[in-house]
């Protein structure tokens, strides 16, 4: 008998759609302009126009330190994740037995358990690729950063075009980042798998609007929104971004 049952497979296929879905809609769909997470990108990209033309860059290197630390650890946290479902799969006998006297509905069979613990091992195995990827790409922004000229020691074309070099590599590290912090929330929707596929299906959509409110609707989104950049801000063209624009980097 196939350990998966027709609603085990419904909530899985609901879960996945939901969370490529989700990824399409901020990442490739016309709304992505709307988000939280494109104007961080534009803000991204300001701060490496505004970095090539300060003379001290202390500030902006703490910035950068900041954000790899932050990568680093989550990695950190999903590969720790990682040997922990080992360790689950390794219990497999003791945890379902202990399920069974206390009527906790975990699995019913050895082999739907280890679907679902390797399936969350899966998702922490996505996400630590994104958050080692995000930290080299980070590095790689931080190198182009030290490399920037001073103002007048080289040509201002130059020093524009090292610095959107640096802002797009930001940019990327930064949407590579996010892509894992999605991984670990929907991890713990997926956890609502070891309950049932009911419960598996309504803590996906729970994480689904709250990741969507984040990006639409929340009060984050509205600060930042709200400010004018003071910078000229790169302008968007066919998904990229280039280094001259308008004042206003929301427009």
């Amino acid at each position: 008998m196939h350990p998966l049952s027709q609603l085990d497979m419904a909530a899985a296929a609901w879960f996945l759609f939901a969370w490529l879905g989700f990824n399409l809609l901020i990442d490739i769909s016309p709304l992505r302009k709307k988000t939280l997470s494109s104007a961080m990108d534009r803000y991204r990209l300001g701060w490496m126009e505004a970095m090539c033309s300060r003379e001290v860059r202390i500030m902006d290197t703490s910035i950068m330190a900041g954000l790899q630390q932050g990568t680093a650890f989550f990695a950190s946290t999903a590969l720790l994740a990682i040997g922990g479902g080992f360790a689950l799969l390794d219990a497999t006998e003791r945890i379902l037995q202990v399920a069974g006297d206390l009527s906790i509905p975990v699995a019913d069979s050895r082999a739907l358990w280890e679907i679902k613990v390797l399936g969350l091992m899966t998702i922490f195995a996505y996400g630590f690729f994104k958050f080692g990827w995000a930290y080299r790409l980070f590095n790689y922004s931080s190198i182009i950063m030290g490399a920037v000229p001073e103002p007048g020691k080289a040509s201002d074309e130059a020093i524009r075009t090292m610095a959107k070099q640096a802002g797009e590599l930001n940019v990327l590290a930064g949407r590579h980042f996010n892509r894992g912090q999605r991984a670990l929330f929907f991890a713990i929707a997926f956890l609502g798998w070891f309950a049932g596929p009911y419960v598996f299906a309504g803590t996906t959509f729970a994480v689904l609007l709250v990741l969507l409110r984040r990006q639409f609707a929340s009060r984050a989104r509205n600060a930042v929104l709200s400010g004018q950049y003071p910078v000229t801000a790169p302008a968007e063209r066919s998904g990229e971004y280039t280094a001259t624009g308008s004042s206003n980097p929301f427009t």
